[in-house]
């Protein structure tokens, strides 16, 4: 193909998507009621009131949520179109490659988005007890909104990081080794990552997901070693005489 016909491509595949995304939002559209009485609950629970600050803050909210949760009712949809506009140029281990990241990329970002899930509504029940007495707690909707967003979205992020070690790994740039030497720092990265985007004041819940980064860490540093001995192995074997 051609420059111009990549680039046509690549325009009738972005069509396609933004599509599903369209189509996924007005699906989002008719499960906001659900999902925002899901999100909502915790603070209720705790007395809070949600406060809108304009007119049109309540129809904001709305949109928002149908869009975040068209995107992901979508998922598999704009994937697909990703797929197929990359598919043509790829070799048969190549495409095997893609589906086994693809596949783990999004188990690992749906776990780590569950877990945040979770965190989330205990993360404003514990909050929400800090209230002093006579006060009142008092949120602008949009505000809530991306606070449970934002620790859904930074939990399911988190667990991406091994997988793009073992990708960096797979193309070269990074030794399992090279790795491995880096403990330290990846030690520290991972309990200050736990810090800052662990919502729960106590230090149990920052240690035990500092804790599954690390053991993420562990085992893409084993995939790496793993796959770094079957290379060995493979040019061992061509380099022996027939």
């Amino acid at each position: 193909m051609t420059l111009l016909e990549h680039l046509a491509e690549l325009r009738k595949r972005l069509l396609w998507a933004v599509l599903g995304l369209l189509m996924g939002a007005i699906a989002g559209w008719f499960v906001f009621d659900p999902l925002v009485t899901f999100m909502f609950k915790p603070l209720a629970q705790s007395g809070g009131i949600l406060s809108f600050t304009t007119v049109g803050a309540a129809f904001d909210l709305h949109l928002r949520v149908a869009l975040w949760a068209g995107a992901l009712i979508s998922a598999p949809w704009w994937i697909a179109q990703l797929w197929l506009f990359v598919a043509p140029g790829l070799l048969r281990r190549e495409k095997l490659y893609f589906w086994s990241f693809l596949g783990a990329a999004l188990v690992l970002f749906a776990a780590g988005s569950v877990l945040g899930a979770w965190t989330a509504p205990r993360a404003v029940r514990v909050l929400s007890t800090f209230t002093p007495t006579g006060g009142a707690l008092l949120l602008e909707a949009d505000a809530y909104l991306r606070f449970y967003m934002a620790v859904v979205i930074l939990f399911g992020i988190s667990a991406l990081v091994p997988l793009v070690l073992v990708l960096l790994n797979f193309v070269g740039v990074l030794s399992a080794r090279t790795i491995l030497s880096y403990w330290r720092a990846a030690i520290m990265t991972a309990f200050t990552f736990a810090a800052i985007a662990n919502p729960l004041p106590g230090i149990w819940s920052m240690l035990v997901q500092g804790l599954i980064l690390m053991s993420l860490w562990g085992l893409a540093l084993g995939v790496c070693f793993l796959r770094e001995w079957w290379a060995r192995r493979q040019l061992r074997r061509q380099a022996q005489p027939v």
